[in-house]
């Protein structure tokens, strides 16, 4: 067993050793194609009670170094050097059973995909019994009682059901929270969660950060947080350690790091985040370029190339990373000239696109742009209580129970020619659904959809394949709608060939314009998706979206995954590719911030019905429904003063089962306000003042109460 040297110097003071101390952490994979350096020389140390936040874009090392501490590289993945000190152990030295029981025992783990992460043949009792007898001895009543404590700390609902609950059985918050149930429940002394709230709602968000919170009070657990939500590093964190190509280049408090960086690319990512209390910025910038090859690092500084301060000896030599002002360590030859201001007019440039000619998009020459859409008169989509059920059958003891699914039941708005309507809510609440039914995926079980002035519910199947040229959807996960066996030319050009636009030639002109107009080039004709980022598969689909020149584009949690910097692109691009072609959208998403960067209108859904809907700003800033006001209070803002000074409301229980929604108002069961009228009466969606429906029987009430608009802090 080895002893640890001297703690390698942090920014913090205290005298007590440091639960974890990592130091020049070094590992790779060893692919035929060469050495991938995942992790290169990465030194921090973390004290009990501490939570570290391990920010950066995609492939910058952050999932590896948490696997390379805990020793669990996948195959071909090795670590190559350096020592990682847990409580004076080095985890890099010890023998395999003694690091066996260390983990899940001292060492809890929070993988980012719950679903992928759970034996689906057990249920979530047998995961927690598991655990507690490996590690604890606990078995029979003992190990139940103290699963069932477990699901209670979480804050799981009916714990006695859910713990003979199977994962397929419980929504992905659900999924979650038990995972955090199994990483704590030894009562470990460091926590590693690895994007524990990645695609999840803002309410479940912020019911697991606030229990992550109290963890880390009460049991006074060290916490490494993986994430690219700024949002939440704010709230959370106690420092943060910024990477890029593998490496540390910035580790500073929080508060000072988001405050005054010293690195150009935290710089960088903080200000390309959309932010609930800057609605009205529209030059959303990003940071031009992609992270360097790992197989190929430069000699010199790995940002270097795209860096706005970037010298010759930023391209000749590696800076260290050396102690800055404020407590900052940052890697950065030019770190006191850091300034928010570098980034301004950089990476926020519109692509270059002229509809009535020829055009250039990234430098390429585009020879036969997209046609713009012909302006519409009237709204271009009218839904008119749409619902959309599906009936099922549930096994009984007689043979069976016939129930049927709402998931849209009522749903009517209408979205005019060049606007952008946002549809939020909690996973559930249907408006992936409503989607889906205005693309022609799922028949309608009643209500109307009029688009360009035809009911497309009494649509024969040839008027409405011509129809569907105007209207096309761009999907959540670009890597399960794109065909892995088709290259990127035979993807984008499928539609063409659907719909009979053009011959041969001119529709392979056709694709390359489109890859170009998205800012890819064309020799990226020939490739297969795997081949691409997830920011370019999302250009990818967005291309072959386009191919029939639509008027309306549904967009299916488009930037969801992806990571602060990638997803500014991805909207500025949607938002240049609207204004240019008259393009209208209906928007999905998850995430407020983007909804409120994006849009002129949003609707709230909840439990297949929208409860409200307004202008972006009167919504925002003066929500009229408890469910609302619940969304936006829980929405983090990147900045930590703010966050950890406004006021929260933590929305308690999950949305119930549209099997058997709630009788009366379908959100009274949550509701802090429900009264007896609630409980019996469904409300009417009525206009309270010009554009601004909601159905809550208090909602007059609702607008005389205080409300903190988002992103803004009071004083207390």
């Amino acid at each position: 067993m080895a002893t640890a040297p001297t703690p390698a110097a942090t920014t913090t003071t205290e005298s007590t050793p440091p639960v974890l101390d990592v130091r020049e952490l070094s590992a790779a994979f060893f692919t035929r194609r060469g050495a991938v350096r995942a992790v290169s020389d990465v030194s921090f140390s973390l004290r009990a009670g501490e939570t570290l936040g391990l920010v950066g874009e995609s492939g910058c090392g952050k999932s590896a170094t948490a696997l390379a501490i805990l020793r669990s590289l996948p195959f071909p993945g090795r670590v190559t050097g350096g020592a990682v000190y847990f409580q004076g152990q080095d985890l890099l030295t010890l023998p395999e059973s003694v690091l066996r029981r260390l983990r899940g025992r001292q060492i809890g783990f929070i993988p980012q995909d719950p679903m992928a992460s759970l034996n689906p043949v057990l249920t979530a009792g047998d995961h927690l019994r598991e655990i507690l007898a490996v590690h604890l001895g606990l078995t029979g009543r003992a190990a139940t009682e103290r699963s069932l404590a477990l699901l209670q700390t979480v804050g799981l609902p009916e714990p006695e059901l859910r713990l003979r609950a199977y994962p397929h059985q419980l929504s992905g918050g659900m999924r979650q929270r038990l995972l955090i149930a199994m990483a704590i429940a030894c009562h470990p002394a460091l926590l590693i969660a690895d994007e524990p709230t990645t695609a999840l709602d803002a309410t479940i968000q912020a019911q697991i950060l606030d229990l992550l919170r109290r963890l880390s009070a009460e049991l006074q657990t060290a916490t490494i947080l993986i994430t690219h939500n700024l949002g939440i590093v704010a709230g959370l964190c106690d420092r943060v350690a910024v990477m890029y190509a593998g490496r540390i280049v910035e580790l500073a408090p929080v508060e000072s790091l988001f405050r005054q960086p010293r690195h150009p690319y935290t710089a960088g990512l903080l200000h390309c985040v959309p932010r609930l209390d800057r609605l009205d910025r529209r030059d959303l910038p990003s940071i031009p370029g992609a992270p360097p090859d790992l197989r190929f690092l430069p000699s010199g500084c790995p940002f270097a190339p795209r860096c706005p301060l970037a010298s010759d000896r930023c391209h000749r030599e590696r800076p260290p990373l050396l102690p800055q002002a404020d407590g900052h360590l940052a890697a950065c030859w030019h770190a006191e000239a850091v300034r928010a201001e570098i980034w301004e007019g950089i990476g926020s440039e519109a692509v270059r696109l002229e509809v009535n000619g020829p055009a250039v998009t990234s430098g390429v020459r585009v020879s036969e742009p997209v046609s713009p859409a012909p302006v519409a008169r009237g709204p271009l989509l009218e839904v008119r209580d749409l619902a959309v059920h599906f009936p099922v059958r549930r096994p009984t003891l007689l043979g069976g129970e016939r129930l049927v699914v709402r998931a849209v039941d009522g749903v009517s708005f209408h979205l005019d020619q060049g606007e952008t309507l946002g549809l939020v809510g909690e996973s559930g609440c249907g408006k992936s659904t409503t989607a889906r039914a205005i693309a022609g995926l799922y028949r309608p079980t009643a209500g109307r959809i009029v688009f360009a002035g035809q009911d497309l519910t009494a649509l024969a199947p040839d008027a409405m394949r011509a129809l569907r040229r105007r209207l096309q959807i761009v999907f959540q996960d670009p890597f399960s709608s794109l065909n892995p066996r088709m290259t990127v030319g035979a993807i984008v050009g499928e539609p063409l060939v659907i719909h009979g636009i053009g011959g041969r030639a001119e529709r392979a002109e056709r694709v390359a314009a489109l890859l170009e107009l998205v800012g890819l080039q064309r020799e990226h004709l020939a490739r297969y998706p795997h081949e691409f980022s997830g920011g370019q598969r999302q250009r990818i689909a967005i291309a072959r979206a386009l191919a029939t020149s639509p008027d309306l584009l549904i967009l299916d949690e488009p930037v969801s995954a992806l990571d602060v910097s990638v997803q500014a692109q991805i909207l500025r691009l949607l938002a240049d590719l609207q204004q240019r072609l008259g393009l209208t959208y209906l928007l999905i998403a998850h995430d407020l911030a983007v909804v409120g960067q994006m849009c002129q209108r949003v609707a709230v859904m909840y439990l297949g019905q929208i409860v409200e809907m307004s202008a972006r700003d009167n919504l925002y800033r003066r929500p009229l429904h408890p469910y609302t006001r619940a969304l936006l209070a829980a929405a983090p803002v990147p900045d930590p003063v703010r966050e950890r000074r406004r006021q929260r409301l933590v929305l308690a229980g999950e949305v119930p089962s549209p099997l058997r929604p709630p009788a009366g108002c379908r959100f009274h069961p949550r509701c802090p306000l429900a009264v007896d009228r609630c409980r019996v009466e469904p409300p009417a969606l009525r206009e309270l003042a010009p554009g601004h429906v909601v159905a809550c029987h208090l909602a007059e009430q609702v607008a005389t109460m205080p409300f903190q608009p988002a992103g803004q802090a009071t004083d207390r």
